[in-house]
């Protein structure tokens, strides 16, 4: 009887897995959408809201990008093919080991910072020297990382604020900055999270020169309209005034 009950549950088991159907999860577009992971799922709703964790090193072939994880979290379904958007990244904890070690000094920050088209991100940068150095030193490092991340955030969109985060840009930039007080051994944005996502699209340069093209066109119609206006007021009231002067003149013959 109890292996008979076993197998029947075994059975039930290997039907839940047959009446499953097998997902290919799709990286983002700013990754050119490679397959990334396989999944499967009695129903396609079920898909929504999972989230796929890959190295960068599987998706560009970079061994030297092997520490850094990223997070995507599926959206939307079509057909098999489940599509994801970025939700984060962290760097593995050998490879911060490693970039800390003793009589060296840490700064860390936290930062929500908005970009150009309205999302929102928590980074977490992390700097090293090459020697420990004073509180009031650290204060002002993280204050000139504090504004660097900022200011880089503001004038880029999501994307290009995640490719220059995971190609060392904006790594570059607080270094370049924080080196004209204190030189820094290493900079890392060692993990990030997506708060909000995108609310506007950007759109493209040719039609922001169109339009602003346009809208001087009208501003210098409207100032030629009222050029015109004025000349003609001047000359009614040239005429009015002519008009006064002649029955003067004959009053006084």
């Amino acid at each position: 009887m109890v292996k008979a009950k076993a197998r029947a549950a075994a059975k039930k088991l290997k039907d839940k897995w047959k009446a499953k159907t097998w997902y290919r999860v799709l990286a983002p577009a700013l990754f050119n959408n490679v397959a990334i992971a396989e999944t499967p799922a009695a129903d396609e709703s079920l898909l929504i809201n999972r989230v796929t964790e890959v190295s960068l090193q599987d998706l560009t072939g970079d061994f030297r990008k092997s520490h850094i994880k990223l997070y995507f979290q599926i959206d939307r379904v079509e057909g098999t093919d489940a599509h994801t958007y970025f939700i984060g990244h962290t760097l593995t904890n050998d490879y911060i080991r490693r970039l800390i070690r003793r009589r060296r000094s840490r700064i860390d920050g936290v930062y929500d910072v908005s970009t150009r088209d309205g999302a929102i991100l928590r980074l977490k940068p992390l700097a090293t020297t090459e020697r420990r150095i004073q509180s009031s030193q650290k204060h002002t490092i993280r204050s000139i990382m504090k504004d660097t991340v900022f200011a880089y955030a503001r004038e880029r969109t999501l994307d290009e604020l995640i490719k220059g985060i995971l190609e060392g840009e904006l790594c570059e930039e607080i270094s370049k900055n924080c080196k004209k007080f204190y030189p820094l051994r290493k900079v890392e944005i060692y993990r990030s999270e997506l708060l909000k996502r995108a609310t506007t699209e950007e759109k493209p340069k040719e039609v922001k020169e169109e339009t602003e093209e346009k809208v001087e066109e009208k501003k210098e119609e409207s100032k030629e309209a009222e050029e015109s206006k004025g000349e003609e007021q001047e000359k009614e009231t040239g005429t009015t005034e002519e008009n006064k002067e002649e029955p003067k003149s004959e009053e006084q013959q």
